[in-house]
């Protein structure tokens, strides 16, 4: 009951400081929305549990739709599509919690963001409401362009998207790019034929994105930049040629910097810089998809963990290899025969080696055979020579 009291309290004397500018059905005002991006406005501003579902969103959107196939053929490969992610809004988009300094204390209440609902204009109680154009949204989503090349298992992206000025919306654009390396051509040959469709595969994705808003009643523009990146260990599995499924693992990080200048045309008053710095869901992201190989149609499916569920699509894609790739039985039987012809080379010079000392022993032996031949001749010659002297002796003595 206390912490009720304290949070009523609160919300009162953030009320009563507060000139409140909501529309006559309870929405916040475009000043009161967009102040949240000015951190120097007192109150209504430095609100960025207010714009984060923004970058939240967008973000997920920006990481997602990277990868077409865990495996990156030998051969040239061109794929062209428009992949989309569709991200459900939810009751966590719509609302957060804010904190407040009261008499001393940290004061935290739940309150809307801008996605949230509308207000009592007759019973106010301090918080900021929705946004009403906002409010209706169920989903966030775009589509982009996006081609891709690759050759010898590494794999290029490029996605971008360019959109005239439309209403309110004075620019959008988006420019990105992927790299992706697969390593299943090291190892598939050396599996059992039933494991031979697994792949694995790195992915890369970077991602840069402008939006600039003008409010029908305000002059100047609000500029939002948006980047986020991902990183992505995928593995791949082919239990027929036709079909794949995939599985992702990796990280990925967004960041929403807003820039700009408005004044209220009715109220010269009501100015916004904008200069905050807004972080998205950051941190442990997990996929799982599923890709057809129908000729040169490649549709992809999947869903996305990033801290809230997505789901993507890349339905209008394409896919042709100028060229085919050996497979990995085909590998495994070159292996077999570089082997097999390494091995013949080297048993020549092997047996040669023992040939050549057998055939220098019989000179080495050949030598103490003429010298043991010889002593035996010399010994007789000179036996003689000693016998006749020593009968000579005799002879003299007799």
């Amino acid at each position: 009951m206390k912490q009720k009291s304290r949070i009523a309290l609160a919300l009162t004397l953030i009320a009563a400081s507060a000139t409140f500018a909501m529309d006559e059905d309870g929405w916040a005002s475009t000043y009161e929305s967009l102040s949240a991006f000015d951190t120097s406005i007192p109150v209504y501003g430095n609100r960025p549990g207010y714009v984060k579902p923004l970058i939240t969103n967008l973000g997920t959107i920006l990481n997602s739709n990277w990868v077409s196939s865990a495996g990156v053929p030998q051969s040239f490969t061109f794929e062209a599509g428009m992949p989309f992610a569709l991200v459900p809004i939810t009751d966590d988009d719509r609302n957060y919690t804010a904190s407040a300094d009261i008499l001393g204390q940290r004061i935290s209440y739940e309150t809307p963001t801008i996605l949230g609902e509308h207000g009592n204009p007759a019973q106010p109680d301090g918080r900021i409401y929705g946004n009403e154009n906002l409010n209706g949204l169920g989903v966030f989503t775009y589509p982009y362009l996006q081609l891709a090349g690759s050759f010898y298992h590494a794999r290029l992206v490029l996605r971008g998207m360019f959109l005239p000025s439309v209403s309110e919306l004075k620019k959008f654009n988006l420019l990105g790019f992927g790299l992706q390396y697969s390593f299943g051509h090291f190892f598939q040959y050396m599996l059992p034929r039933a494991a031979q469709g697994l792949d694995v595969s790195l992915m890369f994705g970077y991602s840069t994105s402008g939006i600039g808003y003008q409010p029908d009643d305000f002059n100047g523009e609000l500029n939002l930049d948006i980047s986020a990146y991902t990183f992505n260990f995928v593995v791949g599995y082919k239990p027929i040629q036709l079909v794949e499924v995939m599985m992702s693992l990796g990280y990925q990080n967004s960041s929403m910097k807003s820039s700009g200048h408005l004044v209220n045309k009715n109220n010269p008053l009501e100015q916004i810089n904008p200069n905050l710095t807004v972080k998205g869901n950051n941190g442990f992201r997990f996929g799982i998809e599923v890709a057809l190989q129908l000729g040169s149609f490649h549709p992809v499916v999947g869903y996305d963990y990033v801290g809230k569920s997505s789901f993507t699509t890349n339905v209008l894609y394409f896919k042709q290899s100028l060229g085919s790739d050996k497979t990995p039985d085909e590998i495994a039987k070159e292996k077999a025969s570089e082997s097999s012809t390494k091995s013949e080379a080297q048993e020549p010079a092997v047996t040669e080696a023992p040939e050549e000392a057998t055939e220098a022993e019989p000179a080495e032996t050949e030598a103490p055979e003429t010298e043991s031949e010889a002593q035996p001749e010399e010994q007789s010659d000179e036996e003689p020579a000693e016998q006749s002297e020593e009968s000579a002796q005799e002879e003299e003595g007799f």
